[in-house]
């Protein structure tokens, strides 16, 4: 069974509007996109320009989202009365086409109140979920760079409009196109640094740099920044690593967002639009043996053995056998590739003589994404599963749990509770 899914190029590095930018091309509908971002945007606060441009002879859309009042910027509040406003020159750089700031001041937007705001809105749930996991990314990444607390960074006004644009808008657009799997490649983050109200800033900003931690990111072509934290945000939160086209991903389309550098590559970000069959196309066996003469303790060693080897699954079903002799039946479910090392492990490692393959007609997947979050007693990292775009599955990792459980020396049920309510938390639930 098919899932729809999305395959994002970043060779050029990725920001929140060449995602739009690319969306659109592929065919989302303009007014959709704004008449959606209206249901959590004052209508009279932004306007969204689309332009169809080329880049070193690609055609891609390029968005701006155009804030009432002020050029972009983003602020980090930490302790009352002091105030560090950080200036990415990123996507829009409206700092530099508006050519200075405007006189008048703006309220700044917490991080509760843009969750309230998406929160409270009538958007889909899914795009609110997928919404709110970004932006918690996003927030959790600044407040660690800056040395606060998530919910205490602040969004200045227009920046926050702008970011909820980006954010909600590429929500809106998976939502839209039912996309269940995002993939990313390596992502080019540029190089060199760059100007910002703290002065000089090092490529990847320190916030990008924390939001691809785990995903492989190199340099390349132009001292630019290319990639944006609210781009690495989106990666960090929805995103699976693939370094090249899934074997099992058959594009239907690909369409071009366009950033605002003009540089000495293309400087769009190819998105591939299709379908992902993934491990449910396969062809997949169940190897099975009855077993009634083996040391019980062994099954456990023999479990890690060829779930190594890359089998899917494994389990034991108690049994009975002749003479009525207390026995179980090994299973493993494996693909194709699997097959041979898996029955060559339960040989040499059990006393097993013979093995049943029985094929397996179908196997239908959810599809799952990691998230990381943080509780008081350390980091856990959690499983999320989603089936035709609505979360069935949330899961807390069992190592980290019993490490944490451990080292804190509470029970391994409070910590798995805690990084699950924590979870739910985030997603909105």
């Amino acid at each position: 069974m098919a899932m729809k899914a999305i395959y994002l190029d970043c060779f050029a590095g990725i920001s929140g509007n060449m995602l739009l930018g690319a969306f659109l091309q592929a065919g989302l509908p303009e007014a959709h996109l704004v008449g959606e971002l209206k249901k959590v945007l004052p209508p009279e606060e932004f306007s969204v320009e689309v332009t169809d441009v080329s880049k070193n002879g690609i055609c891609a859309k390029y968005v701006r989202v155009l804030v009432e009042g002020e050029p972009a910027e983003f602020h980090v509040v930490g302790q009352p009365g002091h105030e560090h406003e950080h200036h990415h020159d990123h996507e829009h750089e409206h700092k530099h086409e508006h050519g200075h700031h405007a006189e008048h001041h703006h309220a700044h937007r917490t991080m509760s109140t843009i969750r309230e705001m998406i929160e409270s809105s009538t958007l889909g749930e899914n795009v609110k979920k997928n919404s709110l996991a970004i932006f918690e990314e996003l927030a959790k990444a600044e407040g660690k760079v800056h040395g606060v607390a998530p919910d205490e960074v602040h969004f200045h006004e227009v920046g926050a409009t702008d970011s909820i644009a980006d954010i909600v808008g590429t929500a809106i657009a998976l939502e839209y196109f039912g996309v269940e799997k995002v993939f990313v490649s390596r992502v080019n983050t540029g190089s060199g640094f760059v100007e910002c109200a703290h002065g000089t800033m090092m490529v990847p900003a320190p916030a990008t740099a924390e939001l691809l931690a785990g995903f492989p990111f190199y340099h390349a072509a132009d001292a630019k920044e290319m990639t944006t934290p609210t781009g690495a945000a989106v990666i960090r939160a929805l995103a699976t690593f693939a370094e090249n086209l899934p074997g099992d991903f058959q594009p239907e389309q690909i369409a071009y967002g366009a950033g605002t550098w003009e540089l000495s590559i293309p400087n769009v970000l190819r998105m591939y639009v299709g379908d992902y069959q993934g491990r449910e196309a396969q062809r997949l066996y169940i190897l099975e043996t009855n077993i009634d003469d083996m040391n019980p303790q062994d099954y456990g060693y023999v479990y890690e053995k060829l779930l190594e080897a890359g089998a899917l699954d494994v389990w034991t079903t108690p049994i009975f056998m002749k003479k009525n002799r207390p026995a179980a039946t090994l299973s493993v479910l494996v693909g194709e590739a699997e097959k041979e090392p898996c029955a060559d492990i339960v040989f040499s490692e059990t006393t097993s003589i013979g093995l049943r393959v029985v094929p397996v007609g179908e196997r239908i997947e959810a599809a799952r994404r990691t998230a990381t979050v943080e509780t008081e007693y350390g980091e856990v990292s959690c499983k999320i599963s989603a089936y035709k775009g609505h979360i069935v599955s949330v899961s807390a990792e069992y190592e980290d749990c019993r490490r944490l459980a451990q080292e804190k020396d509470v029970p391994l049920k409070k910590v798995r509770a805690d990084a699950i309510a924590e979870l739910r938390r985030r997603l909105g639930e």
